[in-house]
C-alpha cells in the first residue's frame, strides 16, 4: 500500500473515531439502549464506495478497537463488532447493486444489519429472549439514522469527487 493511500485511510479512521467520541458525549434522548445516530458511519459508507473492501475493513476494525478503548467500554466490543461487521459485509455486497446516487439506501440496509447484529449478540450473551421487544424500535431508528448518515455520506461522495 502506498504511503499516500495509507495516510488517507488513517485520516478517515481518525475522523470516524473523533466523530464516534463526540457522539458519545451527546446524551441519548431515547430510553431504549442501542439507539443512536451512528454518525461515524458516514465515514464507513463513504469508504465503502471509494475504497477496497479490505481497506474499509481496516478503518472499521481500527475504529471499533480504539473506540472501545477510548470510551472505556471494552465489554461493549462484542455488540459493536457484531453489528459493525454484519453491516460492513452487507454494504459491501449492496455496493454492487446500489449505485452512488442511492447510497443512502445502502446505508439504511447497513443500519438495519448493524442493529440486527447487535440484537443477535445481545441475545447470545444475555440469553434473554425478552430483548426482542426492543427490536421493532431498533428497526425504526435504523431506518431513520441510516437514511440520515447515508444522505450525509452521499453529499461527501459528491463533494469529494468534485
Amino acid at each position: 500500500m502506498k504511503a499516500k493511500r495509507l495516510a488517507i485511510l488513517a485520516a478517515l479512521t481518525a475522523a470516524s473515531l473523533i466523530i464516534f467520541i463526540v457522539e458519545l458525549q451527546i446524551p441519548n434522548p431515547f430510553p431504549i439502549p442501542g439507539i443512536k445516530l451512528g454518525l461515524a458511519n458516514i465515514i464507513t459508507v463513504y469508504a465503502v464506495y471509494r475504497f477496497k473492501p479490505y481497506e474499509v475493513a481496516l478503518i472499521v476494525v481500527t475504529r471499533l478497537l480504539l473506540g472501545s478503548i477510548f470510551s472505556g467500554n471494552i465489554a461493549a466490543l462484542i455488540y459493536s463488532a457484531s453489528g459493525a461487521l454484519l453491516c460492513l459485509g452487507g454494504m459491501l455486497l449492496l455496493k454492487n447493486i446500489i449505485d452512488e446516487r442511492h447510497l443512502w439506501l445502502a446505508s439504511v440496509f447497513g443500519a438495519l444489519l448493524h442493529n440486527t447484529g447487535q440484537m443477535a449478540a445481545a441475545l447470545l450473551v444475555t440469553q434473554t429472549p425478552g430483548l426482542l421487544a426492543y427490536y421493532p424500535f431498533l428497526i425504526v431508528s435504523a431506518c431513520l439514522s441510516g437514511a440520515f448518515t447515508g444522505l450525509c455520506a452521499q453529499i461527501v461522495v459528491k463533494r469529494v469527487r468534485g
